[in-house]
């Protein structure tokens, strides 16, 4: 498998810096790969280590990541103005994550007015081996009328 190919969106990763304070902190990229479909990266950063004799990323940091994932994805895919409530999240640590650039695509399982449930697969070199999956139910903001 190649390595993923990472197009950045500059004006989206912004809007999710102001909208989630938290992505800006780790990084949070997000963009495309080659056949435009919707990518988020971290981009790896010492500071991101949890392990340094492995060297092994923080798995408070993975499922913030993946969390952030999955609110911007269902932001954007939805047209919300700001972010869903997390009624629960689960996530499953498959592999270590090394000292390397990580990827996340998500998908929407389910989109309700109320109620939403989305998953998000992260990987690092090779899309067909994820090193961590999520899963969470949202409360959708409730809509003006």
């Amino acid at each position: 498998m190649s390595p993923t190919i990472f197009q950045l969106d500059e004006q989206l990763t912004s809007k999710a810096y102001q909208l989630m304070p938290y992505s800006a902190a780790i990084n949070l990229q997000i963009g495309t790969d080659s056949q435009n479909r919707r990518l988020y990266s971290l981009p790896f950063a010492p500071q991101n280590i949890g392990n340094i004799f492995l060297p092994a990323l923080h798995g408070g940091l993975i499922g913030g990541f993946l969390q952030s994932c999955i609110n911007l994805y269902l932001m954007e895919q939805q047209n919300l103005s700001k972010p869903a409530r997390i009624i629960d999240y689960t996530t499953d640590y498959l592999l270590s994550g090394k000292a390397l650039d990580s990827y996340a695509q998500c998908q929407i399982m389910h989109a309700g007015k109320r109620i939403s449930h989305v998953t998000v697969t992260m990987w690092q070199n090779q899309s067909d081996k994820p090193i961590a999956f999520a899963r969470a139910h949202l409360q959708m903001p409730a809509i003006a009328e």
